[in-house]
């Protein structure tokens, strides 16, 4: 699978992408890469740390509409993508909420 391809969309890969990619690939190192990347985005600039949000919100789009082809794996990589989002940025920007009552 072409994770990159993923978190750039049609812009240039940032360097962070390394360690996300890594914990994409490796589930059990997830919680060891955890902190190495929460460290490098602390050092992105504004730009940088906005193209990084929506390289993870990618990542949860695309496990949600490949889910049904892989549930396992898209589940891997949608809590990535979301524990990464929460723990750099503190929240959710498509944070699953109760469904409206009509």
């Amino acid at each position: 699978m072409n994770y990159e391809r993923i978190l750039t969309g049609k812009e240039k890969p940032l360097p962070i992408y390394k360690g996300v990619i890594a914990a994409l690939e490796s589930p059990l190192a997830f919680p060891d890469l955890l902190e190495p990347i929460y460290r490098e985005a602390m050092n992105l600039d504004d730009e940088s740390l906005d193209r990084f949000r929506f390289s993870l919100m990618r990542l949860q789009l695309w496990a949600d509409i490949h889910r049904n082809e892989d549930l396992e794996k898209a589940m891997h990589i949608k809590y990535v993508a979301q524990v990464l989002e929460k723990v750099v940025f503190g929240s959710l920007v498509m944070e699953q909420g109760e469904p409206a009552a009509d």
